[in-house]
């Protein structure tokens, strides 16, 4: 990994003002990693599980796994989850596991919703991914700290079966998550807030065809808004097919498959249109979801949310 600590000093030991959160294309799918306020949502005991590796044939390149649990209590009022991920870019890692509460009003063909995530974050380096041309960089011998920290995410989302909007904004006490010394001077990695809108809607063309369009907003402070716009259809109530357009360059084909009443296979490829296209092969996310209805609530399929 040519000039490797260097790019990990730009990253995890600078006052960086970037998208710190890991990006997902089956957003749509994938609502709890980006609002707690969905935790619930699907009316049944929810596993939904995402594995990204973006920009294949870089060293390197971003990986990052996700997994949540997340269901509808006997009183229907009450969510709970439980949201996990680990993001590995070149020889850094973060970590993380937050608990989830929801709090659901009912309306007879609708539901408002209010969620709080807490728990931990952790960063690090693995340096035995670690590999240097320069042996006397002073980087390679800086002391860096690294420790786990709480945080707390907060998240607004309403829905009904045919349409759903939400807000949500993630890393609310923004407190510093590692530090390090080079040349006698302190540099650390502080989380900053972002802010997530989303909506989407679904329409009924024919009776084997649905058509869904939904919207990501994406904000932190810095950095540029970015823009995620879906349009998608289901097909004879079995699968999934769609695009997105992200406002970096970037175009994602999507499929999801209903495998079964209770498990849900989906797969996307980001195509790059920008600087980093002549470096890359695409990026590639698989996700893997199952519903349990463990209370009997008439789970509904296939959800179009």
């Amino acid at each position: 990994m040519k000039k490797l600590m260097t790019v990990l000093l730009i990253v995890m030991a600078t006052g960086v003002f970037a998208q710190q959160d890991p990006l997902f294309s089956q957003y749509m799918f994938n609502k709890m990693a980006m609002n707690p306020a969905y935790a619930g949502s699907r009316e049944v005991f929810t596993v939904d599980a995402i594995y990204r590796y973006q920009w294949v044939n870089i060293d390197g390149a971003p990986q990052t796994l996700n997994a949540s649990i997340h269901t509808p209590l006997r009183n229907q009022h009450i969510g709970l989850g439980l949201n996990v991920y680990s993001d590995a870019i070149g020889a850094t890692i973060n970590q993380g596991a937050l608990a989830t509460f929801a709090y659901r009003i009912l309306f007879p063909t609708s539901k408002l919703c209010f969620g709080l995530q807490a728990g931990v974050k952790y960063a690090d380096i693995l340096w035995s991914r670690v590999s240097s041309y320069d042996l006397e960089d002073p980087n390679l011998h800086s002391h860096i700290k690294n420790r786990a920290v709480p945080d707390a995410n907060f998240g607004i989302y309403y829905y009904s079966k045919k349409y759903y909007f939400g807000f949500s904004s993630k890393q609310l006490l923004q407190n510093q998550m590692s530090m390090v010394t080079v040349n006698g001077k302190d540099e650390f990695t502080k989380l900053l807030r972002h802010f997530y809108g989303m909506a989407g809607a679904a329409f009924n063309v024919t009776d084997g065809l649905v058509f869904r369009p939904s919207v990501l907003v994406k904000f932190v402070q810095n950095a540029p808004p970015q823009m995620d716009l879906n349009a998608s259809f289901l097909i004879s109530k079995t699968f999934w097919l769609g695009a997105s357009y992200r406002t970096e360059k970037a175009l994602s084909l999507m499929t999801e498959f209903q495998l079964t009443d209770n498990i849900r296979l989906g797969y996307s490829y980001d195509i790059w249109f920008n600087e980093i296209q002549a470096y890359n092969k695409g990026s590639h996310e698989i996700r893997l979801g199952f519903d349990f209805d463990i209370f009997h609530n008439r789970m509904l399929t296939p959800r179009y949310f």
